[in-house]
This record gives C-alpha cells, sequence and structure tokens, in this order.
C-alpha cells in the first residue's frame, strides 16, 4: 500500500490500533459491574493453590521445553552436515582432500590410486 503523505499513513495506523485495541477489549468492558462476591479464593493460587511446588514445575516444564528445542535444532544440524549436505568441505578427512586433488588436476589417476591404496591400508 503506497500513502500520499505521512498523514496518511499515521492516520491508517491509528486506525488499525483503535479496531485491534477495541476487539480485544470488547469482552472487558462488557462486564462493566462488579463481580460481588466472585474472587479468587483458595482454588487459584490462595491457600490451596500450588504455590512455589507449582512455580518450580513451571520452571522445569519451561526449562525442559527449551532443552527439547535446542536438542532438536542441534540434531538437525548434525544429520544435515552428516550427510554431505554441506557445500564447503572442511577437509578434515583424507580421502576427501585427495579426491578434491584429483578433481582439480593437481595429481594424475596413477598417482591418485597409489596415494589412496596407502591411506586405506
Amino acid at each position: 500500500m503506497t500513502y500520499k503523505n505521512g498523514l496518511q499513513k499515521g492516520f491508517t495506523w491509528s486506525l488499525a490500533i483503535l479496531i485491534l485495541s477495541n476487539i480485544y477489549l470488547s469482552p472487558a468492558l462488557a462486564q462493566s459491574g462488579r463481580y460481588s462476591n466472585w474472587h479468587m479464593g483458595r482454588w487459584m493460587m490462595g491457600d490451596w493453590g500450588m504455590g512455589r511446588f507449582g512455580m518450580i514445575l513451571m520452571i522445569i516444564f519451561w526449562g525442559l521445553i527449551i532443552v527439547g528445542i535446542v536438542s532438536f535444532v542441534k540434531w538437525l544440524i548434525q544429520t544435515k552436515g552428516s550427510r554431505g549436505g554441506s557445500i564447503v568441505s572442511n577437509g578434515s578427512k583424507p580421502m576427501d582432500i585427495l579426491k578434491e586433488r584429483y578433481a582439480k588436476g593437481e595429481i594424475a589417476h596413477d598417482e591418485f590410486e597409489s596415494m589412496k591404496k596407502d591411506i586405506l591400508q
């Protein structure tokens, strides 16, 4: 969407914020009166609630979720790298280096075969 000037852009954003705030606040505005005797009581976080035990369980829960996500991402990275999906070779394996040199034409076929036998022994 192109705007003719900054005033039109500001008006559009203001209108969008106003509409969204009305959508999100409408349930709260629908109950404008008091709740009379309704309160949280002991069932939520009061006398019989979870308290510190619930807080510890929540920390453990989110810690496990974060550890699981990190482990999954690491696993994805390792499996992609082990399949040879990387474009740039790090050159850590002697056979890979030998194949690269042969492909570039730095060594002849006879040299390649003799070096290959030495590496595989």
